[in-house]
């Protein structure tokens, strides 16, 4: 039974969440990783030049989340942390009274409670942890966590194997008999779905034990990226960038091309003196879900994965299956790109920079009118929700030093979520701005209509809400753009959406699948083998033996520059949801009102139906090629209305 306790996964990095408690022991196999591992996460979308002024202070109140509404101070957080801890032994003590309906509303309740606790405790932890990596206390902080939710998952492991053993008819007797259970409705059902995965209690403890020790490669990680790690510094445009994860994002974007290549070399060299310290820390994350696949009886890790949240496999395969045949529809886009760009060839440092440069800056104040003018189409509701929580200090907007890259959502029921960006005033960031509160405005309509048990949501439906968004904002700007300039600028950066975040994603998808699979067959990895697994994907989605972009051998590297990698099968949501979010956005801008009504209640719905099954009744079948074809449509679409303007010499 999911619980609320995998709302930590499911809200924080990119908003995932679950429903109930008697999941808490598979849940926080997976929260062991904590937000460490989820708040290092690298925004699907492209960045773009950087900035027309320099950003303001990192440290400006406005644009620093006020956490004071989660604990007044570090020692409130820890005279918390030790009391949900010197109650844990009570939860365990529980075990044995869910054979009456009153005793499992009882345990249930008392269980969903603790986790809320729990969650409060992993947010706070997650969110200073992410603002500065460097400080030992926040590095401890997060570790205490790590062991709290270890012991909170060993706790109640017991749980599910207890309402499997009642069996379907008297737990279904007990929904009956006791209204008070219908907030657990969802996951007691969901729990005697995974019976056949789910071991006996004591191997489920066992397991629940160790999830910290299982998730902590990803933790290695993101210590190693962003604290250990002696990155070079550039001098470019007369100031001194320093190319660690962040700094390299923002120049691959840069127009000057030499520098562009200046900057992946340097990163990507430093990167490569790892390759062995990073292939052992993924290697084992990954032999973690192939172990956990077998021993819980599952045909493979992506089998496993996607059986958490009912996603047929389906799914999966046709993601991967649609993206190889609309390869050429990509190609294609390359060449425009090299078009454009005046280039003689192209190289993989050529996919970044803007195609067509406005000279316009987006600085956060100007993203949040943006943001809010896009998604008026949603309807009052939205919009009213969405302005309360701008009109907070719910984000922590500008990069500092020590900061984890990416951009996050995540909070606790009942409050305005927090938003984590690394704003760099440009189209990119905007675009990222309106994605993160794509999440926000989802969790803030689920916490709103349902309760804590199923306000939670998979991510398979939370990057639809976010991704909605960005289409709704490149909607909105290219309907006030004021020139063909303008309007040829907003078209690129659709195609640069539609690339980053379909074939982009859906090559890391396939990356992941390749690394499984050769655990699996019994092959063994290692930071070279992983190297030349992802080198051949970049070729092939990059058209290398076509011709079409050369991909130089020391860029290959870049798997190790992915966070998502620690939380396995996680990406391909992106690609799924881009695909989602085109066909969503579509119909909302139609202006029908029961089309935007069924988008809206899919949000609503939080996590109360399985996220393929809430998708399908809202008429998006993500099994089915239809919707991947449809996305390829449009990026021709816009590819050939580019060809045309520029036939005309609109630019």
């Amino acid at each position: 039974m999911e619980t609320p306790l995998k709302k930590l996964f499911n809200r924080t990095a990119k908003p995932l969440k679950c429903a109930t408690a008697i999941a808490c022991a598979l849940v926080l196999q997976g929260l062991a990783a904590t937000a460490q591992a989820q708040t290092t996460a690298v925004t699907p979308a492209t960045q773009a030049t950087a900035p027309a002024k320099p950003a303001p202070s990192p440290t400006d109140p406005r644009y620093v989340w006020d956490l004071t509404g989660l604990y007044a101070n570090d020692a409130a957080w820890d005279a918390e942390r030790i009391a949900v801890l010197a109650e844990i032994p009570q939860l365990a003590a529980l075990k044995g009274t869910l054979n009456t309906a009153t005793g499992l509303r009882a345990a249930l309740d008392r269980i969903s409670a603790q986790t809320q606790r729990w969650r409060r405790l992993a947010v706070y932890a997650s969110t200073q942890q992410s603002t500065d990596n460097r400080d030992a206390r926040n590095q401890e902080r997060a570790g205490l966590m790590r062991a709290l939710g270890g012991r909170f998952s060993a706790a109640v492991s017991w749980v599910s194997p207890e309402v499997q053993a009642l069996g379907r008819d008297t737990v279904e007797s007990f929904l009956r008999a006791e209204p008070g259970l219908i907030n657990h409705a969802v996951g007691l059902r969901d729990t005697l779905r995974r019976a056949p995965h789910t071991l006996g209690a004591e191997a489920e403890g066992a397991i629940a034990s160790l999830s910290p020790v299982i998730n902590a490669p990803s933790n290695t990680r993101t210590l190693l990226a962003t604290t250990d790690t002696v990155w070079p510094t550039l001098m470019v445009d007369g100031q001194s960038v320093k190319v660690n994860e962040t700094g390299y994002q923002k120049l691959r974007e840069h127009p000057d091309r030499a520098v562009r290549k200046q900057a992946f070399d340097a990163f990507f060299k430093v990167l490569g003196q790892y390759e062995n310290t990073y292939g052992s820390t993924l290697s084992a994350r990954v032999e973690a879900g192939v172990v956990n696949a077998r021993l819980r009886k599952h045909p493979s890790a992506v089998a496993a994965s996607l059986s958490g949240n009912e996603i047929p496999e389906a799914v999966y395969r046709t993601l991967v299956a649609q993206a190889n045949a609309a390869l050429p529809t990509l190609h294609r886009y390359f060449k425009l790109r090299q078009k454009l760009l005046k280039l003689p060839d192209l190289h993989y440092y050529d996919v970044y920079p803007e195609l067509i440069n406005i000279q316009r800056s987006y600085s956060a104040d100007v993203s949040a009118e943006l943001t809010l003018a896009a998604t008026k189409p949603l309807g009052d509701e939205y919009q009213g929700l969405l302005t309360q929580a701008l009109s907070m200090r719910s984000m922590h907007t500008y990069p500092a030093d020590g900061k984890s890259s990416g951009a996050y959502q995540t909070g606790v029921y009942g409050m305005v979520p927090f938003v984590f960006l690394n704003h760099q005033d440009n189209y990119a960031s905007l675009t990222t701005y309106a994605h993160e509160w794509g999440h926000g405005g989802h969790t803030m309509l689920a916490n709103k209509y349902q309760p804590p048990e199923t306000a939670g949501y998979s991510l398979f439906v939370a990057e639809v809400a976010s991704m909605t968004n960005e289409a709704l904002l490149g909607d909105h700007m290219l309907k006030t753009s004021k020139s063909p300039a303008e309007r040829l600028f907003y078209l690129s950066e659709s195609l640069e959406r539609l690339r980053g975040g379909f074939f982009r994603q859906t090559m890391f998808a396939e990356f992941e699948l390749a690394t499984h699979d050769a655990l699996e067959r019994g092959e063994a990895l290692s930071g070279k083998k992983l190297t030349q697994l992802y080198c051949g994907l970049l070729r092939k989605y990059h058209g290398a033996d076509a011709g079409v972009m050369q991909i130089d051998p020391q860029y290959c590297q870049e798997w190790a520059f992915i966070p998502h990698f620690y939380r396995p099968f996680y990406v391909y949501v992106y690609a799924t949801s881009i695909v989602g979010a085109t066909a969503f956005g579509e119909r909302i801008l139609t202006g029908n009102t029961q089309q935007r009504e069924t988008f809206l209640n899919v949000l609503r719905a939080g996590g109360s139906v399985p996220p393929y099954q809430l998708l399908k009744n809202a008429g998006l079948d993500l099994a089915t090629p239809q919707p991947y074809q449809a996305l390829n449509q449009r990026m021709t679409a816009i590819m050939d209305e580019i060809e045309t303007l520029l036939a005309a010499k609109m630019l």
